[in-house]
Order: C-alpha cells, then structure tokens, then sequence
C-alpha cells in the first residue's frame, strides 16, 4: 500500500462556458482558499500494516519541510495509539520539536515540558543526551540582548553544562553544545560589560571595575575580553590606579594584537608611563 506524504491536492474543474466577472472572482477566491489553506495530515487506520512506521516517516518528512501542526499530529497518534512501537520514543522528541520549531513562547513552553518527559520516562535512551541538547537549546532560543534580563541565557548555560556532565561521550552533538554554552556565557558577560560600561560613563569607577573584574575573574574565556581589558584599565586610570591600569592595556597588545583597542591602548601606555614618572618626580 503506498502512503503520499504529502497533503491532500484537490482537482478543480473549470466550467467551459465564460464566466462573470462575479464567477470568475468567485472561482479565484476558492482556488486560493485550496492553495492557502492548512495541510492535515493522513493518518493511516489503526491496525494497518506498518501503520506505525508510515506515520512515523510522514512526521519525519512534515517535520523536515516546516509543516509543524501535520508533523506534531503523526507524531502524536504513535504516542496516543501504539504503545509497543519501536518509533514511540523518536515520535515523543518529534512532538518536542514540532512545538520547539515554532518559535512562539508558548510553544517553548510545551517543547521544554515534552523534552523533559523524554528524559523522565527513557533516561538510557540513545537518545537522551539530543533531549538533553534540546532543553538546552529551547532557553537558548529565548535568551534577550544583554541589556535585558538574563533568566533564559541562566538556564541555557544550566543546561549545557549539564549536558557535558551527563553526556561527555555524545560525541556527534559535543561541539554544538560546546559552541552554543559558548554564545550564552558571552551573552552573560556581555550583560556584565554593558551594566561597568553605564557605570564607566558617568564617572563611577568602582561600580565599573566592579563589574569588569567580575568578567575576568568568572569568564577568562569571554570572547571580548580586549573590550573589558581596555575599559578596566580605563576606569583604574580613572581612579588614579596608574600602576593597576597599564598591566591591563599591556594584555590587549600581548593577547589581541589585531583589537580595535591596540591601537588605543599603546597610547595609553605611553601616557601612563609618562604620567608616572612625572609624578615620581616631585
């Protein structure tokens, strides 16, 4: 029995005697409510032969091509109506990623509810460190800039982290939560630079170094950290901490050679030195 995967195509048969201008416009509004309306998805009779493995490639297939709401309903009838299916488990993460692909808050919501049932009810799954990524990577996708909250961006490094300490052998998927815990610290340190940086600008050093040091010391491996240096030792020049302030215009020559800052922090190293041994000779 052959299965087409995708939506139903409907045949319309125009009649052959000229039509109004009321009845042609009526037969163009239909042709476009055929063409523009919602695919359903086919669902093969319970008992049917591989009824199982049919609903499971057409998710497959639906989910491949964006068509979330067919994908998500051949998904759930495995879940629904064949318990003993091998493809069971894979349709539970199919769901996930229906709702997950949607991008809407709501469908973060249910995504993040199906991926952590996955885990709850098949912790040795084969699959269980791609829900774990899962998790990760729905807070992922509702991280803010850095100058908003950082609720979401917490729970996606949470989550990351907790991926490497629970799958360190998932290999295939080691490098993509590797780059993606990456992003969301940054963004953390990003959010971190931008509250030293408000403090920077109007003079209030302590809170500033406060907030930079935090960065150096938390996220040695912040992918901006010439920024943070630069503005750092700015804000100890600021506070007269010259002999604090040039180490730190030093790194950005010694570590980023290529910054947009190296240029402008030799500068400052010159001024510095010479302000100090101005201030050696009184």
């Amino acid at each position: 029995m052959n299965f087409d995967i995708r939506a139903n195509r409907v045949s319309l048969k125009l009649p052959r005697r000229p039509v109004s201008g009321t009845g042609a416009m009526l037969v163009v509004l239909t042709l476009a409510g055929v063409a523009c309306g919602p695919k359903n998805a086919q669902i093969p009779q319970i008992g049917e032969l591989e009824a199982d493995r049919v609903l499971f490639d057409r998710g497959s297939a639906a989910l491949d091509e964006g068509d979330w709401r067919p994908a998500r309903q051949y998904f759930v009838e495995i879940r629904d109506n064949y318990p003993q299916s091998q493809y069971r488990a894979a349709a539970r993460l199919g769901i996930g990623e229906t709702y997950e692909q949607e991008g809407t808050y709501e469908g973060y919501v249910r995504a993040l509810a199906e991926f952590q049932d996955f885990l709850s009810l098949y912790p040795t799954h084969p699959r269980a460190a791609f829900a774990q990524y899962k998790v990760g990577m729905v807070h992922f996708h509702q991280m803010r800039r850095a100058e908003r909250d950082q609720s979401s961006t917490l729970d996606a490094v949470r989550e990351f982290e907790n991926f490497l300490s629970t799958y360190p052998n998932a290999q295939e998927l080691l490098p993509e939560v590797q780059s993606r815990l990456r992003e969301a610290l940054d963004r953390l340190s990003a959010h971190d630079f931008t509250v030293g940086h408000f403090y920077y600008r109007f003079g209030m050093f302590a809170g500033a170094i406060s907030r930079f040091r935090q960065i150096v010391d938390e996220d040695p491996d912040y992918t901006r950290r010439d920024e943070v240096f630069f503005y750092l030792a700015e804000s100890l020049a600021g506070r007269g901490e010259v002999t604090e302030a040039i180490p730190y215009f030093a790194r950005i020559l010694d570590e980023f050679d290529s910054s947009e800052y190296a240029a402008d922090a030799q500068v400052r190293i010159s001024d510095l030195e010479a302000q100090r041994e101005t201030a050696q000779d009184r």
